[in-house]
């Protein structure tokens, strides 16, 4: 115990140091996500988050929008606990056999004009979870999903990315 005590004091820390934060594009990206929002809408954009059967790691970039860092609200997006108010289903992991029917219901519980937006690599075709016996596949194989975020697990940046690029779609679409 000691050993290992005195060893994690000597060698510091054996995570990798945060990217240095580029304000300018932050600023610009939260401007065109909530003029995308709100010429779409009219007003916020509202997402429900729903994990499939994830592992987390998803979630955990999900979570970071709402820090301090990224404070969600500014970019005219919020999460909502109803998947009756949310304009976006925002699906992460593969989808599991316990959570299928759940993610249809809610899927069915969301009100027209609604968007899926499946979250991560497991969230496209299963992931590492693929040919699982508890797996049924990725979202696109329960829903409809409009738009499909790529990584493992895709950085915060890259969501709201994703987000503005389906909101500027869906404003040329309709």
């Amino acid at each position: 115990m000691r050993k290992t005590l005195l060893e994690s004091l000597t060698h510091g820390s054996l995570t990798e140091p945060a990217p240095p934060p580029d304000e300018a594009a932050l600023a610009e990206l939260a401007k065109r996500v909530d003029l995308a929002a709100q010429a779409r809408l009219g007003r916020s954009l509202a997402i429900r988050q729903v994990d499939a059967g994830s592992c987390n790691g998803c979630e955990l970039e999900i979570h970071a929008l709402s820090n301090a860092f990224y404070d969600l609200e500014r970019f005219g997006l919020r999460f909502v606990a109803s998947p009756r108010h949310a304009d976006v289903l925002l699906v992460t992991g593969p989808v599991t056999k316990n959570m299928r029917q759940a993610l249809e219901r809610t899927f069915n519980a969301t009100p027209d004009p609604k968007w899926v937006v499946a979250v991560g690599a497991c969230a496209l075709d299963g992931g590492i979870f693929r040919g699982s016996y508890a797996c049924v596949g990725g979202v696109s194989d329960v829903v409809p999903v409009d738009l499909h975020i790529k990584g493992c697990p895709p950085t915060p940046t890259d969501l709201l990315k994703g987000l503005l690029a389906l909101l500027e779609h869906v404003g040329a679409k309709g």
